[in-house]
């Protein structure tokens, strides 16, 4: 698999994201769940089906990108001026920063993009970037996304206890993390909380880094802009560390839904981001309909 990935990395950005543009597009219309689930959750945060039937197309495009962003050349990413100039000020003040992308865009190189303008490497004085990824089930699959994360000034940490103790040490050291927010946690490491008016499972591991950190956090946002490029957005947010686990986690959730709205085309709608989490008893109280629950026992 690492090869073929390592031979697709050689053909133009642009010619794989036709072929994922045709692949989004052949899922969309092949797979009812997931039409159904891409058009709901539009649905539910009040868009019609013509204000984002763009993202149809850009979720086969970060499929099809992923050879790019995980080959051994980093696809080029513009840092917008003011973004810049914003992680300059951040990185200068020897603080720990917690970056925060969600699903959107290809966030995959958010992080390396990052990484690379602030020289963090194995060997650097604050450390690489300490990304959390949740491991693949498949074994074969584990190993690709370990080795292709672990690179480029970043070092991968699981969804688990040790993943969270290696992001507050990093945080302590003045170094770099970065998660992806909205992305449904296993039963136990989050909490319900609104979503673009749905109650949805919430990590509470980014909540608690900043309480017991107080980094600097930064919300990221990679725009693909025509076939082959790719704008990195950068914003501050200004969260009370002090403040009770639940209000962060909903302002982080108020957070991400504004990077949304800024690109909705660009955002993954068709990603299940309501499902009950793995590991979830099933008489525990929760919000989700019934037919919700039906629809991801598996994930239980």
């Amino acid at each position: 698999m690492h090869t073929f990935l390592r031979l697709l990395s050689v053909l133009p950005t642009w010619l794989l994201q036709g072929i994922g543009w045709l692949l989004g597009w052949a899922v969309f219309l092949c797979s009812p769940a997931y039409r159904r689930r891409f058009l709901t959750n539009a649905r539910q945060a009040g868009y019609r089906f013509r204000d984002v039937r763009a993202g149809v197309g850009h979720a086969g495009r970060m499929v099809a990108e992923l050879p790019k962003a995980w080959g051994p050349s980093m696809p080029p990413v513009i840092i917008d001026p003011a973004s810049r100039a914003l992680l300059d000020a951040a990185w200068q003040q020897q603080r720990g920063v917690l970056f925060l992308t969600p699903h959107m865009g290809c966030f995959e190189l958010s992080s390396q993009a990052v990484a690379s303008h602030l020289g963090l490497t194995e060997d650097s004085a604050r450390g690489p970037m300490t990304v959390l990824y949740r491991p693949a089930r498949k074994a074969f699959l584990a190993r690709l996304l370990e080795t292709v994360r672990n690179r480029r000034g970043q070092v991968a940490v699981p969804t688990d206890m040790r993943g969270v103790k290696a992001m507050l040490k990093c945080l302590r050291g003045s170094g770099a993390v970065g998660l992806l927010p909205d992305q449904v946690p296993p039963w136990g490491m989050g909490e319900w909380a609104d979503f673009l008016g749905r109650p949805a499972y919430t990590m509470t591991i980014a909540a608690r880094l900043i309480q017991q950190t107080e980094p600097i956090v930064i919300i990221a946002r990679c725009e693909r802009q025509g076939w082959s490029r790719y704008r990195l957005y950068l914003y501050p947010l200004e969260l009370d560390a002090k403040a009770p686990q639940t209000a962060l986690v909903q302002a982080i959730n108020r957070a991400v839904e504004a990077q949304i709205r800024a690109c909705p085309a660009q955002y993954m709608w068709g990603y299940a981001r309501y499902k009950a989490p793995r590991g979830m008893p099933v008489d525990a109280p929760h919000p989700l309909r019934h037919d919700d629950v039906k629809e991801h026992a598996h994930d239980r």
